[in-house]
């Protein structure tokens, strides 16, 4: 998936944070790699940092050259900060004309990139964390170095729409958290069947939902931030999420599945549900707790 390279950006809707760098000090892939299975995708980062704090020297500035360097669609193709950008740019217009069709106006969430470690209303959080959704601030935040661990320790296959599949699927938990799904799941609960389970296969749905759509979204002037997607990006963002589903997870980590532990779902799952929301298109065909 490429961005039309003369679509513009809006770099404003980001706080750039951080001087730059890899992964964060004292960690590393290791304690990265075991900080995701507790965090991955809608987990708020408090917990995980008990196990792989982050290190110090995070620096909270705005990189001076972020909205020079993330202004036009040839720039989220060139970097992988300023695809954040036109991910969330794409999925701000996608939402806040979607999300009306079911009651709801859509209120902005807050986007971090930071490097190595940052702050945030929900706890400290550092590269090991993974990228989470705040429900307290309603900011989504992540650290880019994430997409080379999912390609290279979790095996997706890598490509952009893997990377904005993660973005769109934290979006999604915003949009719960709008929608008033916090408010009646049981999100501590665990199992095959839970509460917790089903609010990330309905944020896999709401991905999927935007992922459908996304080229036809426009920017300021009218043209679409996205080219059509081919088979090749509707692959990449199914590698993804295969790669991060319970079983897959846990089979690679202890050499079997527990079903009863399970938080996010199966790979099978969490691909299905998708797309689901990618060729049925609908958001009420991925709410699984009745709230539309």
């Amino acid at each position: 998936m490429t961005f039309n390279e003369s679509s513009r950006l809006d770099p404003s809707r980001v706080q750039r944070r951080g001087k730059g760098g890899g992964v964060a000090a004292g960690g590393g892939l290791v304690g990265m790699l075991l900080v995701l299975l507790f965090v991955l995708f809608g987990g708020e980062p408090g917990d995980a940092e008990l196990l792989n704090p982050p290190g110090p020297g995070s620096d909270d500035s705005a990189h001076g050259d972020f909205d020079d360097r993330c202004a036009t669609g040839a720039d989220a193709n060139a970097y992988a900060d300023c695809r954040v950008v036109g991910a969330m740019n794409s999925l701000d217009a996608f939402w806040a004309a979607e999300l009306p069709t079911v009651g709801t106006e859509l209120a902005l969430p807050g986007i971090v990139i930071f490097d190595q470690a940052t702050t945030s209303a929900c706890g400290q959080a550092s590269a090991a964390t993974g990228p989470f959704y705040c429900p307290a601030d309603q900011s989504i935040y992540v650290d880019v170095a994430f997409w080379d661990v999912l390609s290279t320790q979790f095996g997706a296959s890598g490509g952009p729409l893997a990377e904005m599949y993660v973005i769109a699927h934290e979006y999604g938990h915003h949009l719960q958290n709008q929608l008033g799904v916090f408010g009646v799941a049981d999100r501590g609960d665990t199992g095959a069947d839970s509460d917790s389970v089903k609010v990330e296969l309905m944020a896999d749905c709401l991905a999927g939902v935007w992922a459908g759509h996304a080229s036809t979204v426009p920017d300021a002037t009218g043209q679409p931030f996205l080219a059509p997607l081919t088979e090749a990006d509707i692959q990449d963002a199914l590698s993804a999420a295969g790669a991060v589903g319970d079983d897959r997870i846990q089979e690679a980590r202890q050499g079997e599945t527990n079903p009863h532990t399970y938080t996010h779902g199966t790979s099978a799952e969490r691909q299905a549900w998708f797309m689901e929301g990618y060729t049925n298109g609908d958001v009420v065909a991925c709410d699984q707790f009745g709230v539309l």
